[in-house]
């Protein structure tokens, strides 16, 4: 069975920093007194060392693991999304008007062209543009603010879920 390369790492600092703080021991006790506290000196920083490697194993691996993958932002996707909302929404504002003579054929007949240019625009999602249909479709029949409030909250939703990063 093959490990992981963090805990293979992990054992590769642990084989280092026992090794030298057996050296590193026994440099000061051979230093301090001879051989016997060379020996004595070795033994004590090495095993030291090594428990202090032990314990110290699951944050070392938990740190040398890779993050896991983070799916890539496509911005310009995001952005066609959000203007694809913001074209319908005023397309829906131009279909159900808060004054009775608040906007005029011409001013809708443009709002409706744009928003379907958009919403029919290739670098769209394809979740995006199946949501922004329905609403299309919805305001298109203008009888019903309510079911084409549905329509806009549910696209609203689709856009936010296809943001990335979040």
């Amino acid at each position: 069975m093959k490990s992981p390369l963090a805990t293979r790492v992990h054992l590769m600092i642990t084989f280092v920093l026992v090794t030298c703080g057996a050296v590193g021991g026994a440099c000061l006790g051979f230093l301090l007194s001879g051989r016997l506290m060379a020996l004595a000196f070795a033994g004590a920083a090495g095993l030291g060392a090594g428990i202090g490697a032990r314990l110290s194993r699951r944050q070392v691996v938990a740190l040398l693991r890779p993050a896991p993958a983070i799916p890539p932002v496509d911005g310009y996707a995001e952005g066609l999304a959000d203007a694809a909302l913001l074209c319908i929404a005023t397309y829906q504002a131009a279909v159900f008007p808060l004054t009775p003579d608040g906007v005029t054929e011409e001013e809708r007949r443009a709002r409706r062209h744009i928003a379907y240019r958009i919403s029919a625009y290739d670098g769209l999602p394809h979740p995006v543009q199946t949501s922004a249909a329905a609403a299309l479709e919805a305001i298109d029949h203008g009888l019903d603010a309510e079911r084409a409030e549905a329509a806009m909250k549910a696209l609203g939703i689709t856009v936010y879920d296809h943001r990335g990063g979040r």
